[in-house]
């Protein structure tokens, strides 16, 4: 066992607080990496105050993780001590129903083991996330950061990167395609990224224009007002695929009038309300609504070499961990261009 500092919720009310949590001894196929920085995501925020059900706590989270191999397993064969890696939203996976296989872990039929709030099925134990100093992780599930991203800011891609990148690969955004990335947050500025390096022609739907010049810099062509009604006649049968990054109520029924015929509106944002749909906005253009879950590990071992080659980095702000809650009002507040990461070095 290894005892290691750490920033936890102690419920859904009050604010976090610096705490210790045990760490299990590295076991043969394990990894133990000391955390260097920790995303902060607005999953962590949904979880710690109980909108996406009950958990137990103390919980520490965290799915945005990267950091050095400080010490392996007798049998691990993928990592060596002093490799830069990588820990995302998954830890654990049953590794043989059909989604396992085929490098859908994110869609185990049995239940992936979430970076936190699941139950390790080596010791039974709740799992705890990044805003600590050290992970043990099993090697399949550890991955490799390339040498040129910056390592203060890589960290949002192992959520907010592959969250993105996944949909846009899935339902094939490259040349000759039009997207539309509604929100400009932490989800949306990397799909305007992502799609933009893939060769897309991008357009950013965000409810103002106050970050048109943020998405023309990270390439979109296009960014328009959505709280402007002519947006939607404007763009009506516009786009080819539509990436919703809202956690929010939208009118779905609007959105989709935007998608040409055939053309797909894919929800990442998870809100804590049913959206409803009217079955005529997708009737007369056989559009489709989908739904699109992060990326399995192979695909988000390409999502960073991509992300790599092209240059492709989040926005970040580093903070350290007495600011944590803060961090979290900001974030509600959509004041944070466009992503936190905690240095875990200040949790020293």
């Amino acid at each position: 066992m290894r005892t290691v500092n750490a920033i936890a919720a102690p419920s859904a009310t009050e604010p976090l607080i610096r705490t210790t949590i045990e760490r299990r001894a590295v076991g043969p196929k394990d990894v133990l990496i000391d955390i260097a920085y920790s995303g902060v995501c607005h999953s962590d925020i949904h979880t710690v105050r109980g909108e996406w059900g009950d958990i137990q706590y103390p919980q520490v989270v965290g799915h945005e993780i990267v950091g050095t191999v400080s010490e392996i397993g007798s049998e691990v064969t993928k990592h060596k001590v002093g490799d830069r890696v990588g820990v995302g939203c998954m830890v654990n996976s049953c590794g043989e129903c059909e989604y396992c296989v085929r490098g859908d872990e994110q869609y185990c039929s049995k239940g992936n083991i979430q970076t936190y709030g699941g139950v390790d099925p080596v010791d039974g134990t709740i799992t705890q996330g990044g805003y600590s100093q050290a992970v043990i992780v099993t090697e399949d599930f550890v991955l490799r950061v390339p040498e040129s991203l910056d390592f203060d800011k890589v960290a949002p891609l192992l959520c907010a990167g592959i969250t993105l990148y996944s949909p846009l690969h899935h339902w094939k955004a490259g040349p000759n395609t039009k997207v539309a990335i509604v929100g400009l947050g932490g989800l949306g500025h990397m799909g305007v990224k992502i799609a933009a390096a893939l060769g897309a022609d991008v357009t950013v739907l965000s409810q103002t224009t106050s970050k048109k010049d943020d998405s023309l810099r990270f390439g979109a062509k296009a960014h328009y007002a959505t709280k402007d009604p002519e947006t939607f006649t404007e763009l009506a049968n516009s786009f080819d695929l539509i990436i919703n990054t809202v956690s929010a109520n939208v009118d779905m029924g609007a959105y989709l009038g935007l998608l040409k015929v055939d053309g797909t509106l894919v929800n990442v944002g998870a809100p804590s309300e049913p959206l409803p749909v009217p079955a005529f906005a997708l009737i007369p253009g056989r559009r489709s609504w989908a739904g699109s879950m992060i990326g399995g590990i192979r695909e988000t071992q390409d999502m960073l070499d991509f992300c790599a080659e092209h240059g492709i980095h989040p926005e970040t702000e580093l903070i350290g961990a007495d600011e944590i809650n803060d961090a979290y009002e900001r974030v509600l507040n959509s004041d944070v261009r466009y992503r936190f990461v905690i240095d875990a070095t200040t949790l020293a």
